[in-house]
């Protein structure tokens, strides 16, 4: 209270401890803003994997090779407005990994090739049906085209080709409502499809050519570095049950967390865990890509590695429950 009647005052002073947290959480906010900070970032992230820097320039070359066909006269007067799907395609097909780019390229083009083909059909039909019946037959149709491929894209042994459902959806719908009020549909449709093509075919033909970033090399080398880290953290329990002497006890709370600053290959381990969906589309993709390198067979059984990295990962639990033990105070006791 200050003495003054009918007026209170109350003083919090914060304990030192907090004051001290929160200027080090706006140090480290203001840190994490400065823009030195964040091309520091940039440069740790590039170097831990170059094939990042790679597939980018890549993608940015294959959307300028295509961009010339707009930029030079002669493909534009030919193509027209359509080239752009060129573009489009590029930017949706291009992928990380050759594998993936083919799975992708498979998907565009078979989605493709059907929408512009039940496009055609469905536009015959309406202009044979008359004026009146022609919008009519056109709406239903797009009704029907949405619901069942997003019905099929759902269904369990068509989940891998979910992009395709989705590319007869939209390039069916683009085709036939542009054909509707532009005319000459079967036209419209040709130069799209072709448009399509010559972006797919860059696409390709870049990723392939240029610096490959090959899905079962990614593979490889994801299962190794498995086969490292869990032979690295088992390493490390050996070290510390030899080395424990029963004098130090473990915070608990590090021990609930799994927080052991001094065992960074337990990191790893623990990293290991968490890979089976990367393996599952490492070798969906590797299974799209020919022969190279050291995989010189068709056929390769890319089924084998996630297997391989099934039973990684329950040995991996296994040297999480040693290291649980070790770090564990009841054995103290």
């Amino acid at each position: 209270m200050n003495g003054k009647k009918g007026s209170i005052r109350i003083d919090i002073r914060l304990p030192s401890k907090i004051v001290e947290e929160e200027s080090v959480k706006k140090h480290i906010n203001e840190e994490g803003l400065s823009p030195r900070k964040w091309l520091r970032d940039v440069w740790d992230f590039a170097r831990q994997d170059t094939n990042r820097v790679t597939f980018a320039l890549k993608v940015g070359l294959a959307c300028l090779l295509v961009s010339l066909l707009i930029l030079f006269r002669a493909p534009y007067d030919i193509f027209g407005t359509n080239i752009i799907w060129s573009i489009l395609t590029v930017a949706i097909m291009f992928e990380y990994t050759v594998g993936s780019t083919f799975n992708r390229g498979f998907n565009r083009a078979l989605g493709s090739v059907l929408a512009g083909v039940f496009a055609i059909v469905v536009i015959q039909v309406a202009k044979s049906s008359g004026h009146i019946a022609e919008p009519y037959i056109i709406g239903f149709s797009i009704f029907l085209i949405g619901a069942v491929t997003s019905f099929m894209k759902l269904w369990p042994s068509l989940v891998p080709y979910e992009y395709g459902f989705r590319v007869i959806l939209f390039t069916y719908c683009l085709i036939i409502v542009s054909g509707y009020r532009m005319g000459n549909p079967i036209r419209t449709a040709m130069d799209r499809l072709y448009s399509i093509a010559i972006g797919a075919f860059i696409a390709v033909l870049v990723n392939v050519t240029i610096c490959p970033i090959w899905a079962g090399e990614q593979l490889h080398k994801e299962l190794v570095n498995n086969f490292n880290s869990l032979a690295d953290s088992l390493e490390e329990c050996v070290k510390k049950y030899l080395s424990d002497d029963g004098s130090e006890h473990p915070d608990f709370s590090k021990t609930v967390m799994n927080d052991f600053p001094d065992e960074p290959a337990f990191k790893k381990c623990r990293a290991t865990l968490n890979s089976s969906a990367k393996l599952d589309s490492l070798a969906n993709s590797a299974k799209w890509e020919p022969p190279h390198g050291r995989f010189k067979h068709f056929f390769y059984p890319w089924a084998e590695y996630v297997k391989v990295g099934n039973v990684l990962r329950h040995c991996a639990y296994e040297v999480m429950a040693l290291h649980g033990c070790l770090h564990s105070e009841i054995q103290h006791h």
